[in-house]
């Protein structure tokens, strides 16, 4: 599914955020020491090799919100801009800090001149966010950032499961545009 808001595509797909080939960026939902773990951060340093977690060494730890950008190595992607969403039930304010996660990656998608990123679920896994709550969230930051992006024409939501996916697609279509 996809909608179009002020010259932007919105989309959500069922897939692997690793094999997002035609995307510029990825977006990990890396831990503060942007190291390899699991769910997504594991995937993305698997699938990318060991350079990418000598590259990320330098910039750790960041802070729940924060986000920083890399190459992608052996992804097929340009880029990979990491962040770390919070903890749910830990770190707080959770929506503000998850909000965050959205709205720093695009800005520096913006700042590196991205035409297209690819977002996962943040902070759904293994740090707990209830899903329906954090979709809710990373649709409305989305549509709040885009009428402030020049470069970003193309903001992706990529979900492991179905399930996860018609959780995004019901809240994307209950936007007008």
């Amino acid at each position: 599914m996809l909608k179009e808001i002020s010259g932007v595509i919105l989309e959500c797909v069922q897939g692997d955020i690793v094999a997002q080939d035609d995307m510029d960026a990825v977006v990990n939902a890396a831990n503060a020491q942007l190291a390899p773990g699991g769910g997504v951060a594991g995937a993305i340093h698997r699938a990318a090799g060991p350079e990418l977690e000598k590259e990320c060494k330098p910039l750790a730890p960041i802070k729940p919100g924060e986000a920083v950008i890399t190459g992608a190595y052996n992804l097929p992607n340009q880029y990979v801009i990491h962040c770390l969403g919070p903890v749910y039930g830990k770190d707080k304010p959770a929506h503000e800090l998850l909000a965050k996660c959205y709205q720093n990656s695009l800005k520096v998608a913006e700042d590196n001149k991205i035409s297209s990123i690819a977002f996962p679920a943040i902070s759904t896994g293994a740090f707990g966010y209830p899903l329906e709550e954090a979709v809710e969230i990373a649709i409305d930051t989305a549509i709040k950032m885009v009428k402030n992006l020049q470069n970003v024409k193309r903001i992706r939501f990529v979900l492991r499961s179905e399930h996860d996916l018609s959780v995004f697609e019901k809240n994307l279509a209950r936007l007008s545009g």
